[in-house]
C-alpha cells in the first residue's frame, strides 16, 4: 500500500509510482489519483473563480477527478509529452463537460455574448484590427461602464471555452486546452491541428503585449485572476473583464 504523506522527493516519488504502475500495480494506480489530486483542485480552483456561487466546487473537482483518471489509463510517455501536460487537458475538458451537462448559462447571457462576438468581429473585419472597448460600447450603443457590465455578464461563459457554444447546435474547443495541448497524435487529444493552430497563434500574435501576457500568465503559469490583477497592477474584477475580452476575440478571429 502507498501512502504519500509527508513525501519529500516529488519527483522521485512520481518516477516510482510510475514505474509500479507499468507493472500492473493497482495499488499504484490508486497512489498515482492521489499524488495528482492538487493539480485536480487547482484548475477546478481557477475554474470556479468566475462560476455562479450556486455551481457546487466538489461535484466539478469529482468529474475532474475522473478526467484524471482517464489520463492515467491513456497516457503514453513514449509520445515525448509530460503528464501534467497531457493531464490538464483531460481534466479540465471532463469538468467543462460537467458544466455544459449543467447547463447552468441563462439563455439571456449566452444572447448577450452572442451579440458581443458578433459585434467584435464585424468590428475586427471593418477596422482591420482587434477594436478598442469605446468602439465596442459604440457599436452597441452603449456607454463604457454599461461595457463593463457585459464583460462582468459573460465571464462565466469564457470559463467554459474558447468556442463555448453560444447555441446548442455548435461545438468549440477548449482555450486552456488548445494552450497547453499536447503534441502526439492522439485523437482524443488532438484539439486543434494545422491551419486552425496557425490561426489560433495570429490571433493571439494580433492582442496587445499586456493580453499575451495575461494569457500566458493564467494558462501556461496558473496564476489566478486575482495574482494577474497583482502583477498588471489592476483589479481582480478587472483582470477577469479584460481576460473574458480577449477570449471573445479569439473567438471573433476564428469564426
Amino acid at each position: 500500500m502507498y501512502h504519500l504523506g509527508g513525501v519529500g522527493v516529488a519527483g522521485s516519488v512520481a518516477e516510482s509510482l510510475w514505474k509500479a504502475y507499468r507493472h500492473a500495480d493497482a495499488a499504484a494506480r490508486l497512489a498515482l489519483i492521489e499524488y495528482y489530486l492538487p493539480l485536480v483542485k487547482r484548475i477546478c480552483g481557477r475554474m470556479s473563480i468566475s462560476l455562479p456561487n450556486y455551481i457546487d466546487r466538489d461535484d466539478l473537482e469529482s468529474a475532474g477527478v475522473l478526467g484524471l483518471m482517464d489520463a492515467i489509463t491513456n497516457f503514453r510517455p513514449e509520445r515525448g509529452v509530460k503528464f501534467e501536460t497531457y493531464a490538464v487537458a483531460r481534466i479540465k475538458g471532463a469538468a467543462i463537460d460537467s458544466l455544459r451537462q449543467m447547463d447552468f448559462v441563462p439563455r439571456s447571457v449566452r444572447q448577450k455574448a452572442k451579440r458581443l462576438q458578433t459585434v467584435i468581429q464585424d468590428l475586427q473585419a471593418s477596422l482591420g484590427r482587434s477594436p478598442e472597448d469605446f468602439e465596442i460600447a459604440a457599436e452597441l450603443g452603449i456607454e463604457l461602464k454599461e461595457l463593463d457590465k457585459w464583460w462582468q455578464d459573460v465571464q462565466s461563459i469564457t470559463v467554459l471555452s474558447l468556442n463555448t457554444p453560444l447555441d446548442r447546435e455548435e461545438e468549440g474547443a477548449d482555450l486552456a486546452a488548445i494552450l497547453v495541448a499536447p503534441t502526439d497524435s492522439d485523437p482524443p487529444t488532438r484539439l486543434l491541428e494545422g491551419e486552425r493552430i496557425e490561426e489560433l497563434a495570429s490571433a493571439i500574435s494580433s492582442l496587445g503585449e499586456r493580453e499575451q501576457l495575461l494569457l500566458s500568465l493564467y494558462y501556461n503559469e496558473g496564476l489566478t485572476l486575482r495574482e494577474l490583477g497583482q502583477v498588471l497592477g489592476i483589479s481582480e474584477s478587472r483582470a477577469s473583464q479584460i481576460h473574458t475580452a480577449i477570449v471573445l476575440r479569439l473567438r471573433a478571429k476564428l469564426s
